[in-house]
């Protein structure tokens, strides 16, 4: 920072002092308020969008990758038991069908995920610290404002005995408020074009998440159906019916009755 920059961030600071205790006016532009608090919780819900969009895209790849793991151990689990049996040949179909949609996952989903929905939201968030940057230029240069109009006020009240003082003073007014201004107008004039410009540049990107999530329901879907193939047709009847749990508790019983398991 300059030595000018920096008496100007000491002179600002003052100012702002000087306006908490009530000894300068402060401007309130409510227009500019309003514009602003629509701008910062379009901020806000951008920021949420890109960390709930980058979650969704961990939980995926966390999805597939547990499910793996669990086809992996039923696979061994029950070719352990009888490697010609249904039940083993289900589970390595099962395993088999995970394995393509683990591959699936990366090459039709994150891929194009992260091109069509991660990267926009980035470049979104990345527009806010700009913006963030106009909006505190703005509020510095309403503070010079501010002390350039007190202090022209304070000599048209008690005049000095300069003459020069008081023409200075309203040159430094107007030429305080005509930056103070052309920046105010303009963020006035942007910030709603801004947020308007939110609907047109997120609906390829909902769309193409949408796509996604479709194409990635139906694959598994379609896959993890073939393996039905290998069960007994009186399994998926009984299945239908919602007559496993009382198969599942008879087993379990049988189980208990075993004196290993704590039968006396």
């Amino acid at each position: 920072m300059s030595w000018t920059g920096f008496k100007k961030g000491i002179s600002r600071a003052g100012t702002s002092l000087l306006q908490k205790t009530g000894q300068i006016e402060r401007t309130v532009d409510r227009e500019f308020a309003d514009e602003e608090a629509k701008y910062k919780l379009f901020e806000k819900e951008c920021q949420a969008l890109q960390k709930a969009a980058k979650g969704y895209a961990d939980a995926m790849k966390a999805m597939t990758a547990t499910q793996g793991r669990l086809a992996d151990t039923i696979d061994v689990f029950y070719s352990a038991a009888d490697k010609a049996s249904e039940s083993a040949m289900a589970a390595h179909a099962y395993k088999r069908a995970v394995d393509d949609l683990d591959t699936g996952v990366g090459r039709e989903l994150e891929a194009p995920y992260r091109t069509t929905v991660m990267e926009p939201l980035g470049k979104m968030n990345a527009i806010f610290p700009v913006v963030n940057e106009q909006i505190n230029k703005r509020n510095h240069k309403l503070l010079d404002y501010d002390a350039a109009r007190s202090k022209m006020n304070k000599l048209i009240n008690k005049p000095s005995d300069d003459p020069t003082k008081l023409p200075r003073a309203q040159q430094e007014h107007d030429e305080a408020k005509e930056v103070f201004d052309m920046l105010n107008e303009q963020l006035i004039s942007e910030l709603p074009q801004l947020l308007d410009l939110r609907i047109p540049y997120f609906d390829p990107s909902f769309e193409a998440m949408i796509r996604m999530q479709c194409k990635f329901a139906e694959e598994g879907y379609e896959k993890l159906g073939g393996v039905q193939r290998y069960f007994a047709d009186n399994v998926r009847d009984d299945y239908a019916a919602g007559q496993l749990d009382a198969q599942v508790e008879g087993v379990l019983q049988e189980m208990k009755e075993l004196t290993i398991c704590g039968a006396s």
